[in-house]
């Protein structure tokens, strides 16, 4: 237990449990984001929450700061072993925290990935996995490819019959939350059958936005025969997964001649509302796709216009975007990193 001093107060995160540590982070939220936080965990962990939280009577700034201070490090060190590894990770921490605490933070962040459910999918081989795969039932698919990175949940993906593909992008759309208990025992039984097969690595999540980052990596051709299956059923979904799948910051991964194409069916006052928000090298890429005197115009129409509304400037976006979507459609216009690279022939 954390030292106390008079009136219980916390005074100290030295001794704190991870639980305890919890507890106070939540106390230093708002409270209704710590709500919200509480809604999210399995219900064991609640319980002992609830019980450290009532009995915290006081916590003092300097703890509350420190605890703040390592959650956020946390993130961030979760967030370079995502991009990077491990190995970079750790490299980082050690540059930018005391040598202690970059150690104790890649011990956490080590025990956290690897004890992320499907750890042992990792280094089997694909060709063994998706073999394997296309006998079990799609919900039991849909629950893996929520919880191993994108780029193997697409290849997956792509392995299956166009029916259940449909299926299983259905299903993992609308995954919410699933009991810790279900995930271990499907887990278990999965090692236990590819018991000759296994090795390492880890994690994701379900709903539509991991809908959208796997069919993004799928092919145009899969993408688009899946999305159209999923439409007969579920237009309202599809058009969800296609706003995440493409939104106005992807525009300068259009084609030069793409983006010449979508400006002709664009008016200057619309483009330059959408703009408003837009980074510096879209802008360039716009900019750089007209005749300087139209560029010079939609510069000065972008100056004089005054304050814009937030809905307004996204509205404009959209419609580019949707126009941008449909030239695709009609082959006028190549997107490149989202898959259509591999429909290409050089």
């Amino acid at each position: 237990m954390g030292q106390m001093s008079k009136g219980n107060q916390i005074s100290s995160m030295d001794d704190l449990s991870s639980v305890q540590k919890a507890a106070v982070m939540l106390l230093a939220l708002n409270q209704d984001v710590s709500a919200r936080v509480m809604k999210m965990l399995p219900h064991e962990l609640i319980e002992d929450l609830s019980r450290e939280i009532v009995t915290l009577e006081g916590v003092a700034g300097s703890v509350r700061q420190k605890v703040v201070a390592e959650f956020y490090n946390m993130l961030l060190a979760r967030g370079y072993a995502d991009a990077g590894g491990m190995a970079w990770a750790r490299a980082l921490l050690q540059k930018s925290l005391p040598s202690d605490e970059a150690r104790r933070i890649i011990s956490a962040i080590e025990h956290q990935v690897y004890a992320q459910p499907f750890v042992f999918l990792q280094k089997t081989e694909k060709e063994n996995l998706l073999t394997f795969l296309q006998e079990e039932h799609p919900q039991t698919i849909a629950l893996i490819l929520s919880h191993v990175p994108a780029s193997l949940a697409s290849e997956i993906l792509v392995g299956l019959e166009t029916e259940r593909q449909i299926d299983v992008v259905t299903r993992i759309a609308n995954m919410d939350q699933t009991s810790p208990d279900v995930i271990k025992e499907v887990e278990a039984g999965l090692e236990k059958r590819l018991a000759g097969l296994v090795s390492e690595r880890f994690e994701r999540v379900g709903g539509i936005p991991s809908v959208a980052e796997i069919l993004n990596l799928a092919g145009r051709a899969s993408e688009k025969a899946i999305l159209e299956g999923l439409e007969k059923d579920d237009p309202e979904l599809v058009e969800e997964i296609r706003r995440l799948m493409f939104v106005f910051e992807d525009v300068i991964h259009v084609n030069d001649k793409g983006i010449q194409a979508v400006l002709k069916e664009v008016a200057n006052e619309e483009l330059a509302v959408a703009l408003k928000m837009a980074s510096d090298a879209l802008k360039t890429k716009i900019f750089a796709n007209m005749s300087e005197r139209a560029a010079q115009l939609i510069k000065e129409e972008m100056e004089f216009m005054g304050p814009v509304r937030v809905s307004d400037v996204e509205s404009a976006q959209q419609k580019i975007v949707d126009i941008v979507r449909r030239l695709e459609d009609a082959g006028e216009v190549i997107i490149s990193g989202k898959g259509s690279d591999k429909d290409m022939v050089v």
